[in-house]
């Protein structure tokens, strides 16, 4: 990475009962980061000034600031939106948490939508705990692909040379077969297509699809999505010159490693492709959500309310998620940058 490039880089705070302001301290507590990027943290300073107590983290240090147009270069910068009197409460979600949550998302949207950002880090949230009138989403995906006008997006789980995208996201395993279409398919491996040339600078990428069924239908034996949907779609993309294979049987394709083959592996549901990754990747996994106008990366984990008081949360996952949004961004302001 290009050290003279610094991304303006919006960074939420999750629920504030989660991990999120631990995984955030943690990764900004190494200095070398401003090296990189310029960190606006949207929270609180009881908020952070809490946790970095119960840390120890005295190589943390932030400057409060009105407004992203008066953030200060090579600091740490924090924009307050939450309610100052918020009590935290480690390990326990509770109504204000989430309110929490959600105000610091729609503050650091509000300001990247109107290009004062170039991108955004979220910590996670607790996606039951988070629901209101405004926020009625499965998730972070599907509220940003909402506010940001996006006609379609797509998960892809990133680790090193490891991406595993998924066909469908948050929903209930028994309507997965319901929702898998051809065009489906088709609409978000252009989208992995598109964001594995443009992000990640992969010229001609070789993408690797999933079969639904256990090893893949069985020729129709145990499942026919495989010959009536996934394959037609393969070909159909194969035919436009696109290096796209499959259908695999999941088991065995990430039991002998075959991933490695490929630059990107396409899932037909959350768990089916995630359950590998994480197993693979789990402390250095990021979620970076393609076919969005903007860059949006987030850790692989969730609230881990569980530890949440006991300070023992990793911040790898958090820290690569800051590394590839910078990586993203300077990738897309590269390709902007006309000629000369």
């Amino acid at each position: 990475m290009d050290n003279r490039f610094k991304a303006r880089l919006g960074l939420t705070i999750g629920d504030t009962n989660g991990i999120g302001p631990e995984v955030i301290i943690r990764t900004l507590s190494d200095q070398r980061i401003l090296n990189f990027c310029t960190p606006v943290i949207y929270a609180s300073a009881n908020v952070l000034n809490k946790v970095r107590k119960a840390l120890s983290a005295e190589h943390f240090h932030y400057q409060q600031v009105q407004s992203v147009q008066s953030i200060v270069p090579k600091k740490v910068n924090l924009i307050t939106c939450l309610d100052e009197n918020l009590e935290v409460h480690l390990g326990n979600p509770t109504p204000e948490s989430g309110k929490a949550s959600l105000d610091s998302l729609m503050a650091a949207c509000k300001d990247l939508k109107a290009g004062l950002l170039d991108g955004i880090v979220t910590a996670p949230i607790d996606k039951e705990n988070i629901q209101t009138d405004e926020f009625k989403f499965p998730g972070h995906t599907e509220f940003l692909t909402s506010y940001f006008d996006a006609p379609e997006s797509l998960m892809l789980l990133v680790s090193g040379d490891l991406r595993v995208a998924t066909i469908t996201g948050h929903m209930a395993v028994k309507d997965v077969s319901d929702r898998i279409t051809f065009d489906l398919i088709i609409r978000k491996i252009t989208i992995l297509l598109e964001s594995l040339k443009k992000d990640f600078g992969i010229l001609k990428p070789r993408i690797a699809v999933m079969g639904l069924n256990p090893h893949a239908g069985e020729n129709g034996l145990l499942g026919t999505e495989e010959l009536e949907i996934i394959r037609p779609a393969v070909m159909h993309l194969k035919e436009k010159g696109h290096l796209v294979f499959g259908p695999y049987p999941a088991d065995g394709f990430f039991g002998m490693q075959q991933y490695k083959q490929f630059d990107a592996v396409v899932s037909m549901y959350h768990d089916q492709g995630l359950i590998p990754f994480k197993t693979l990747a789990f402390e250095s996994g990021v979620n970076f959500t393609a076919g969005l106008p903007i860059v949006r990366t987030s850790p692989d984990h969730g609230t881990a309310y569980s530890i949440a008081d006991k300070h023992v949360a990793s911040e790898t996952s958090f820290r690569e998620a800051l590394f590839l949004a910078c990586d993203v961004i300077k990738k897309r302001t590269a390709e902007q940058m006309p000629v000369v």
